[in-house]
This record gives structure tokens, C-alpha cells and sequence, in this order.
């Protein structure tokens, strides 16, 4: 029976890693609310101008800015929970 599991102390730098990974996920985040107010200002444009492919833009702008926000809030979990469904196999 093979019985491995993650090492956190076997290579060097890893809590470096972990602050890097750290620092990205915050400009994921900041970079998702920056995508989020810009797409709310193109969809507001597009509708206050009768322009329905502006605003269309503009809603999926808004889409997409709130899907980044929600993977990057949730990836830990998400690997985290994909790790267990694998050790279960």
C-alpha cells in the first residue's frame, strides 16, 4: 500500500509560493471589481443611449467580472475539494 502525501516542508521557498499565490488571487480580485465598474459604465452608456449592443457588452462584461470574482474567491476550495474527491478514488 502507497500512502504519499503533500509536503509542505520538502522544497525550499514554498511559504514564498504561498505568499505569491496569495499576492495574485488579490489582483484577481482587485482587477475583477476594476473589470466590474467598467462594464457597469459600458452598460450604462449603452442603455442611456438606446444602444442595445453597447449595453449587451456591458451586461456580459458585468457576467464575466463577477465569474472571475467567484473563482478566484473560491480556488482554494475548489482544489481543496477536488483533492478529497481524488483521495477518495
Amino acid at each position: 500500500m502507497i500512502d504519499i502525501n503533500p509536503n509542505g516542508t520538502g522544497l525550499p521557498g514554498i511559504e514564498q509560493l504561498r505568499v505569491i499565490v496569495g499576492a495574485v488571487m488579490t489582483i484577481g480580485l482587485v482587477l475583477s471589481v476594476l473589470a466590474l465598474i467598467v462594464a457597469a459604465i459600458v452598460w450604462g452608456f449603452g442603455a442611456n443611449s438606446s444602444n442595445p449592443h453597447l449595453a449587451s457588452r456591458g451586461k456580459t462584461g458585468v457576467m464575466v467580472a463577477c465569474g472571475a470574482a467567484i473563482i478566484c474567491g473560491a480556488a482554494v476550495t475548489l482544489v481543496n475539494f477536488f483533492w478529497n474527491v481524488g483521495q477518495c478514488v
